[in-house]
């Protein structure tokens, strides 16, 4: 389908489409009975609570995978919903790939480890970014933030990735630059100044001269979307490489980008997104990450 013209709106175009953005993607059979999986539907808080913690081991484990590893650095957070003024993080100076759900930490409000998780320290700038978000933004429940290389690169340009491929849509409307470095974070201020530049409705943000943070629903989402910026970075680096060689390059249009957005960016289809690397760490790892 072409770009919208004068008699074509974006609303138009989407009437035509499932009202569930999440059913877009994928075909079943006509009698209805094949169904997709989705985000669960758990029957009590503590279940959801292990439910998290097995994927958070397993979102820590793709990094490691992914060779994301920089020393101390990186870290995700995921609300407990048990205690909702409390959320879980990976441990201080423990390697991605090692981490296993027994090794998750819960942190109090106060952002003090507690004994509902292992009794193990955390990345003091973790805690100084992480709570300041979760604070500023209640809506989302996981944040994840570390120094992949192409994140890292692109990050000191300070401009958001531009919508240079059909993946690029994912952030159209749902990026943030944080212009700003102002050292390794060790203080509630400079967490606040990035939870700010995050904005009401940003799923992700460019740290300038730092790296990438992304948000989620779930744990699977933000590190999906983490990845995809990270990859989108890479693009972004070898386009512009390009560009400076005068090869002319074409980007996708405001209205075809809002059109993409309205149908890859959406919580469940993110969720689903994440679940291929799910099921292959499990395989590959025996579900080591589920002890």
């Amino acid at each position: 389908m072409g770009s919208l013209n004068g008699t074509d709106t974006l609303q138009q175009r989407l009437q035509v489409l499932d009202k569930d953005p999440s059913r877009r993607a994928w075909r079943g059979n006509k009698q209805g009975t094949i169904e997709h999986e989705s985000v669960p539907v758990f029957k009590s808080p503590y279940e959801e609570r292990e439910w998290i913690k097995a994927h958070m081991a397993a979102a820590l484990r793709y990094w490691g995978k992914m060779g994301y590893g920089e020393g101390t650095a990186g870290h995700i957070t995921v609300r407990d919903p048990v205690l909702p003024d409390h959320y879980w993080m990976n441990p201080y100076a423990k390697h991605f790939s090692t981490i296993t759900k027994s090794m998750l930490v819960l942190v109090g409000p106060d952002g003090y480890v507690t004994p509902g998780g292992a009794q193990a320290a955390i990345n003091m700038a973790g805690f100084y970014i992480h709570s300041a978000i979760h604070k500023a933004r209640p809506d989302v429940k996981a944040a994840a933030h570390c120094h992949s290389i192409y994140g890292k690169a692109w990050s000191v340009f300070g401009r958001p990735v531009e919508m240079l491929t059909q993946d690029s849509c994912l952030f159209y409307e749902n990026q943030s630059v944080y212009k700003n470095f102002g050292g390794v974070v060790l203080s509630h201020e400079e967490g606040t100044n990035i939870a700010e530049a995050l904005g009401p409705k940003s799923k992700a943000c460019i740290l300038q001269n730092h790296g990438l943070l992304t948000l989620g629903d779930t744990v699977d989402e933000a590190v999906y979307m983490f990845a995809s910026l990270e990859r989108l970075c890479q693009v972004q680096l070898m386009v512009e490489a390009a560009a400076a060689n005068n090869i002319p390059r074409t980007l996708i249009s405001n209205e075809d980008a809002a059109y993409t957005a309205n149908t890859i960016n959406e919580v469940k289809r993110n969720y689903v997104k994440f679940q291929s690397e799910y099921e292959l760490l499990l395989e590959e790892t025996g579900g080591a990450f589920l002890q």
